[in-house]
């Protein structure tokens, strides 16, 4: 895994889109969560072929009373942050990292638009968010741009099956922070994720 954006904020990514459902226990939640000081913020990631910069998955990053991800259909499989249906508790800006390091590689890159946003429309995201799953496949750019489109200030945001389409949409709203991620890991998610399960368990 190449550790070089880790030092400047790491990628997120490409995550196929499956609806399976999955309801971690209230008591795992609960010790999970992870709030975040600061400003609310809703953060969303693109994952974009490199050949050609064709959006293949969208999810989002919803920093609320927690920190949650939304990743519709993801499929990294790990056992740090408890799943309910498609959503993760407990992402820390680490956890967070390691996610996106596991998608960016070096057939697919990641785009980051972050936005802050009042706390009631970051809860009213996380609530959608969690009622939204879980996603079949194919679908994670039309969940995700439902739950956007329905908040206060993000009416413009178009319904849609592309991710791209979400991006760009996403990109003219006021004061969006955007950041590009690549890494040079083989196409291979596999390796990431050994990788990354490993550095998760020395952590422990």
């Amino acid at each position: 895994m190449d550790r070089r954006r880790f030092l400047i904020g790491l990628p997120l990514a490409l995550s196929a889109c499956t609806g399976q459902k999955v309801w971690a226990p209230d008591d795992l939640v609960a010790r999970s969560a992870y709030r975040a000081p600061g400003q609310n913020y809703l953060t969303l990631y693109t994952m974009k072929n490199i050949r050609d910069d064709a959006g293949a998955h969208s999810a989002l990053l919803i920093n609320a009373s927690q920190r949650v991800l939304f990743d519709p259909a993801g499929t990294w499989s790990q056992d740090v942050m408890p799943e309910r249906n498609d959503v993760l508790f407990g992402v820390s800006p680490r956890l967070e990292d390691y996610y996106v390091s596991f998608h960016a590689r070096v057939t697919f890159y990641v785009i980051g638009q972050k936005v802050e946003v009042t706390p009631e429309v970051a809860e009213q995201a996380f609530n959608s968010a969690l009622k939204a799953g879980p996603v079949f496949q194919s679908n994670c750019a039309r969940v995700t741009s439902r739950i956007l489109r329905e908040l206060p200030g993000f009416e413009s945001i178009g319904s849609t099956w592309f991710p791209n389409s979400i991006a760009d949409d996403f990109a003219r709203l006021p004061g969006v922070q955007t950041r590009e991620y690549r890494e040079n890991d083989a196409d291979d998610k596999s390796i990431a994720a050994a990788q990354i399960k490993a550095a998760l368990t020395a952590e422990r």
